[in-house]
């Protein structure tokens, strides 16, 4: 049997090297500061996102009117006037455009004043949806941003909820977590334990798209994760609401304000993801169609299912209006990509999205800037690129949001 020793230089020189937390902790320093300098160089700490304007045939179709109607009320000084160019464009903010949907609802002539403003009405509820899975890379926030811009744009009042500590969605949305989320400023504020607890209005913010707030999410939500344990077995803990109901209560408190909440869960099903699907009426699952990620996803689901039994048995209210299952990066040329696709529609039949998102150049360019496919313009990108990946995006969004329709009994 041979014993290994370490010689006396060995044990020296290994002695003075870092420890392992001190050299990821240098690297880690060393990443932040750079991608906090690419920021700030793409967005100086003086600027703030600001929306793009709409062309008045943007603008026309957002709203499902002719765009010599817009022309007819610029000419008639009827509602929030545009900016015209030298060359005479009408371009119009998303503020604007809202403006001038409440002013055709008022005087709405054959149609419903809902098809212009299509906020919910009383008797209809907050539509919560989560979007998730339990691997990373499968397009989840991506898929959470362009969905809540997309619902913004049509006119509805949306509230986007950060929900993973890695805080991409934040991001996306003009908030650095680093820089611009401070202590008790994401949703850990509204549903943790102890005297700090705020409400959840003190910690929504408003961003550049009009009709479109946010909830930011830093490293301070894994906080929940730490502390959820000690309350189940705290004394006392009668007096205090349950961790799956903490979101739901949270969200009551701005429930008027909002006809949906997009929650963007964490890649892994811990109490904040168990919280939020307990808080919604509906659930997005993104799958990149694969064999890797259909197995992890296949462990996702079984695992979903074990600890929402749990939850269920101890009180828990888990009817969704819908379940459903969406395609991302999705290659239609790809033979195994397809015979995947194929597969889940045979198993999961219309619970699979009709509509997938492919992969596209456009989506990932967008990002470099932390923007999305909504943001950056047909100016910015190759046409025929930009065309495709937009005409794939608007048929997934308008797709969800037909269930949300139908989820409110609506035609």
């Amino acid at each position: 049997m041979k014993v290994f020793t370490v010689s006396a230089n060995a044990q020296a020189n290994r002695d003075l090297l870092p420890s392992v937390d001190d050299t990821i902790g240098a690297q880690a320093e060393l990443l932040s500061s750079q991608l906090r300098a690419m920021s700030e160089a793409l967005f100086p700490p003086t600027s703030q996102k600001v929306l793009r304007r709409f062309t008045s045939g943007e603008a026309a179709k957002l709203m499902g009117v002719s765009d010599s109607t817009l022309r007819k009320m610029t000419l008639a000084g009827d509602g929030p006037q545009p900016q015209t160019t030298s060359n005479g464009r009408r371009l119009y903010t998303l503020s604007d455009i809202n403006g001038i949907r409440k002013l055709l609802a008022q005087s709405a002539r054959g149609r419903e004043a809902i098809e212009f403003v299509p906020h919910r009405r009383s008797h209809e509820h907050l539509q919560v949806l989560a979007v998730t899975n339990f691997k990373g890379g499968s397009g989840k926030t991506t898929t959470s941003a362009h969905l809540a811009q997309y619902l913004a744009l049509q006119g509805y009042r949306v509230l986007a909820i950060d929900l993973d500590p890695q805080a991409s969605l934040s991001a996306l949305l003009g908030v650095l977590p680093e820089v611009d989320v401070g202590s008790n400023e994401t949703l850990y504020a509204a549903i943790r334990y102890d005297a700090q607890r705020r409400p959840l209005s003190d910690v929504v913010r408003h961003t550049y798209f009009d009709g479109l707030d946010l909830v930011p999410g830093n490293l301070e939500l894994m906080e929940f994760e730490h502390t959820t344990p000690k309350a189940l077995t705290a004394d006392g803990r009668e007096n205090q609401t349950i961790f799956f109901a903490r979101v739901a209560e949270a969200l009551d408190e701005v429930a008027d304000n909002y006809d949906v909440v997009v929650i963007d869960c964490p890649p892994q099903l811990g109490f904040l993801t168990l919280s939020g699907l307990c808080a919604s009426t509906s659930m997005v699952v993104t799958v990149h169609p694969q064999m890797l990620d259909i197995s992890s996803m296949s462990q996702f689901l079984l695992m979903t299912r074990d600890l929402l039994g749990v939850v269920r048995d101890a009180g828990g209210d888990l009817k969704f209006d819908f379940v459903r299952y969406l395609l991302t990066r999705y290659e239609p040329q790809d033979a195994p990509q397809t015979k995947v696709a194929a597969l889940l529609r045979n198993l999961f039949d219309d619970h699979v999205m009709t509509n997938p998102m492919v992969k596209s150049a456009a989506v990932s360019d967008a990002g470099l800037t932390k923007q999305t496919l909504y943001e950056i313009g047909r100016e910015n990108i190759t046409r025929s690129t930009y065309d495709r990946a937009m005409e794939a995006l608007d048929a997934v969004n308008a797709e969800i949001e037909d269930l949300i329709r139908k989820a409110w009994a609506r035609a």
